[in-house]
Order: C-alpha cells, then structure tokens, then sequence
C-alpha cells in the first residue's frame, strides 16, 4: 500500500464537511456501492439508515475532504450496497486510494473505541486541531494508537528464509514479523523474534522500508538480516514451518505486491528462484 506524502493528509480538522470521499465500515469491511464496487455517493448520509451515525473527519486527499465511521458489527447495508473486506478492496482501490482507505478505517476505529476516558469514564470530546480525543473532567488525552512491527528477511549467501505462519491461508510463507514490546529497540524485536520463532542467530540488519498495516492499527518496519549461526527451530505455535530456499528452488505461496511481505520478498528472490504458480 502507498504512503501518501503529507500534503495528501495537511489537516486533522473535527469539523465534517457536506460532501466529499466516504468511508464507511463494519469491522474491517468497507461499504462499497453492489454495483460497481464504487465508494458510497453522498446520498447515503442523509439516507434514514446513517442518522445516527457518528462521522469522523480524516483531512484531504486530491482536493476532496474524507469522512470515515466505523458501525455496529451487526449493522446491515442499505439497499444497493454491500461490506467487502477491506485487505480485499486494495486491489480494486489503488495504492493512494488504499492508503486513504486504510487511514480513514483507523481514525473510525480511534473514536468507535475512545468514547470514553480510560482513566475516568466521562464521555470523551474531539479536539478540533488534531487527532485528540480528550476528557473534559480529568483532561486524559487519548491519540490513535500505532503499533509499530518489525518484519526480516534472512538471507544465507543465495538463499532466504520463509515461514509459514499458523494462521496464514494454505499454502502461505513470508518472511518473519513480530511486535514491538515495551522498552524495546526495533533491531532488539529482530534478533529477539527470529530466535524466538526459528531459533537462529542473525547479523547486519538493513532497513528495507515501511507500511502503515491497518489491521487494526499497525506501523510495518521491514528490515533484512544475514545468517549468524543455528538450526532451524520453530516454535510451533506462531510459526509451523521455515525453510531455505535457494537458486532454482520452486518457491512457495508468498504474499502480494501490496503488502511490504511481498515486496520485501520479491527484491530479494535468489538467482533462479521458481515462482509460485496457482
């Protein structure tokens, strides 16, 4: 998915604007028009079904101001439209329209679940000027949380590590990925997670890039890695399978062009590798 510069996004007012791009979700499902799998027009806002739906103003993108809101998960879609998968629309929508999408599901996800202050319980108000939602009885300010991820790529002269995940589609390896925990550096999840998952040892850490994930809320940090020493080891919880592929070698099932995994992964297939075929 895209980063949009900061001129994509250059405000985070409270106030929602009359018309503009239209971002509406159950979960992580996007309301999309049944038709032509289009974003909702604006005649759905002053439809009897959004009455009491509460809108959240996620800045502009392309000269159009965005609106989110997230709904009940047993909320049913108005004639006309349908919920499809958000990770599924990213395709359809575009790297820059993905990119809007994913940060309009955040901020509608922010507020479904900021109501109220953590500290207190008073109902919580929007600050006009940023992403704030802030108690009025004990001024607790709440901010969209980002979770920052670590993700590495092995290397082993000419050959990368894939792993396959417990709770991946069949078929289904990447590279490793792992949260940050509190107190941590990003190259101390790397090292920690790759022994914790796979049980080997690894050196010079480079920087690939990065990718806001928001599912729900996640910061994607990718990085690859040299082989240190040990023995493939996998937990057997998280991870199920790791194996080296090398030149030649037919490569499993990988992730799409879309999310950083597949990219991470397909700039550094080795000499030869045997793409995947469905």
């Amino acid at each position: 998915m895209a980063h949009p510069t900061a001129s994509s996004f250059p405000n985070a007012e409270a106030g929602v604007t009359p018309s503009g791009r239209i971002f509406i979700f159950r979960g992580s499902e996007l309301l999309v028009r049944t038709e032509d799998l289009g974003l909702p027009g604006e005649d759905v806002r002053g439809h009897e079904w959004a009455i009491d739906i509460e809108w959240q103003a996620v800045g502009h993108h392309l000269g159009q101001p965005c609106i989110s809101a997230a709904l009940a998960r047993d909320a049913a879609p108005p004639a006309g439209y349908t919920f499809k998968r958000l990770r599924e629309m990213f395709p359809r929508l575009g790297e820059e329209a993905s990119a809007v999408a994913g940060r309009a599901f955040q901020i509608a996800e922010w507020a479904r679940t900021h109501r109220y202050c953590g500290h207190c319980g008073t109902p919580t108000v929007r600050v006009s000027h940023e992403f704030c939602m802030k108690c009025p009885n004990c001024g607790l300010s709440a901010y969209p949380r980002i979770s920052p991820a670590m993700m590495v790529l092995i290397r082993k002269g000419d050959s990368i590590l894939l792993a396959r995940n417990a709770n991946f589609v069949a078929g289904r390896y990447s590279a490793l990925a792992g949260f940050v925990e509190a107190g941590e550096s990003l190259e101390a999840t790397v090292h920690r997670e790759v022994e914790e998952e796979v049980g080997l040892r690894v050196r010079e850490l480079k920087y690939f890039k990065s990718q806001s994930w928001p599912f729900p809320h996640s910061l994607m940090l990718a990085f690859t890695a040299e082989y240190d020493g040990g023995d493939i080891r996998v937990d057997g919880q998280e991870i199920v399978d790791a194996q080296w592929y090398g030149p030649g070698d037919q490569l499993p099932d990988i992730p799409p062009t879309d999310s950083i995994a597949g990219s991470l992964i397909r700039a550094h297939l080795p000499p030869g590798a045997i793409p995947y075929k469905r």
